[in-house]
């Protein structure tokens, strides 16, 4: 079981960087406004962790976003994943969603790819803990789109490393 740790809490607003810093963890996520939302979490990659850049297997661990609106386009530049201790990725390239539409961002390198559904982190390290963790999601403006807590014992009720939000 890998628990990564890091000195570097960067927080976008207040109430995010309390919830950080007091280590509190949202029971259930508050409905934000945003038609961008975590759709699920591959949080622990089939087989035993291993972050080689050749031959680990970091790409099989990823985040779903899904676009939930029925109309509108959404370009996901500038958009910011970063999990509880301040482990950070942001969207630097233009990646259009359409209305329905979803994106894995997946750790490892990789090429990006819109027709593909994908976008690598380009980072060989893990980023979401197998036991415990919390998933933000922030718009380009620093203001939170979406945020889940979850743990193994009591979200991934089979087991298979796996979450689903948002259906």
């Amino acid at each position: 079981m890998r628990i990564r740790r890091t000195l570097t809490v960067t927080a976008t607003t207040a109430a995010v960087a309390a919830l950080a810093f007091t280590g509190a963890v949202p029971a259930q996520a508050a409905e934000y406004s945003s038609v961008l939302k975590i759709k699920g979490v591959r949080y622990d990659a089939p087989g035993r962790d291993s972050n080689k850049c050749s031959g680990g297997n970091t790409r099989n661990e990823y985040l779903t976003i899904k676009n939930y609106s029925k109309k509108t386009k959404v370009n996901l530049k500038g958009y910011k994943v970063r999990d509880r201790v301040g482990n950070t990725f942001v969207f630097r390239s233009n990646h259009i969603l359409e209305p329905g539409d979803y994106v894995h961002l997946r750790g490892g390198r990789g090429t990006d790819s819109d027709g593909g559904n994908v976008v690598y982190r380009q980072n060989c390290n893990f980023i979401w803990n197998n036991d415990k963790d919390t998933i933000y999601l922030y718009l380009p403006t620093g203001r939170p789109a979406d945020i889940h807590a979850y743990t193994r014992s009591a979200n991934d009720r089979d087991g298979n490393g796996y979450i689903t939000y948002h259906g």
